[in-house]
């Protein structure tokens, strides 16, 4: 009989206090051991955290790739589940991972559905759904990468993956100012990023026809428009995304 998988449940938190917990809770089950990296919050989010049996431990943030690769590094176990402070597993997806751990992987990686929950509506188009993604791992075989702020899990080559229909909950944003603020700083780091490689814009077509374009792509053809209102909002608010991150990059380009 095989020995039963050990794995290691990572959080890298910033002043998540309306988060942390309910992710916690749902990870406490399934998991081996707890890690959260905090950047220093200034919240109740390390007196949340250290409520439950977490390794707690602060660490300057340097970048959300380099902070959640930081994070891996601090598990005991190969094996790692990589959650987002606001993101929680499923009941499903927590019965899944209980047989996995039982039965023995298949794979070296797992990528699983998530359904995302925008102003307190769970949004099954504009792109959003099912938004696969790689979760659960042997951190032996593949780390964190991809360009701030939108990091992903990059597997070695010639490593197996599995997807598995089970869904990660993830709760974006509670108000509309929540999700402004953020585009803003995201948009910010992903300008910043961008001009570093030596990225160029070219006007008519990034600033103008690209943010219009992914608004008719998302809201019509990803059938944006069947989540009513909120539907909108979210294609709109890519749209803007888009034309915020060239019109900084843009700026950046023309004073340097």
């Amino acid at each position: 009989m095989s020995q039963e998988l050990k794995i290691s449940g990572v959080i890298i938190t910033y002043n998540e206090e309306e988060n942390i917990e309910e992710c916690l809770q749902s990870m406490l089950d399934v998991v081996d051991e707890l890690i959260v990296v905090d950047s220093f919050s200034t919240d109740q989010t390390k007196k949340i955290a250290e409520k439950y049996d977490v390794k707690f431990i602060e660490h300057a943030f340097e970048g959300h790739i380099q902070q959640k690769n930081y994070a891996i590094d601090q598990a005991n176990n190969d094996w790692v589940l990589s959650l987002d402070a606001d993101e929680r597993l499923s009941g499903n997806l927590q019965a899944v991972i209980k047989l996995l751990k039982k039965d023995g992987t298949k794979a070296d990686c797992y990528r699983f559905n998530r359904l995302n929950n925008y102003c307190g509506k769970w949004i099954k188009h504009c792109g959003w759904y099912p938004d696969s993604k790689i979760r659960l791992w042997n951190k032996q075989k593949g780390r964190w990468g991809g360009v701030n702020p939108h990091d992903t899990v990059v597997m070695d080559t010639g490593t197996t993956v599995k997807a598995i229909k089970a869904d990660i909950l993830h709760y974006t944003y509670r108000s509309i100012a929540q999700h402004v603020l953020q585009i803003d700083k995201f948009t910010t780091i992903a300008a910043n990023e961008s001009h570093r490689k030596g990225k160029k814009v070219i006007f008519m077509w990034h600033m103008v026809l690209y943010p219009f374009w992914f608004f008719v792509q998302k809201y019509f053809l990803k059938f944006g428009f069947l989540d009513g209102q909120y539907g909108f909002l979210v294609c709109i608010s890519g749209a803007y995304y888009k034309y915020l991150k060239y019109a900084k990059l843009y700026i950046l380009n023309k004073r340097a």
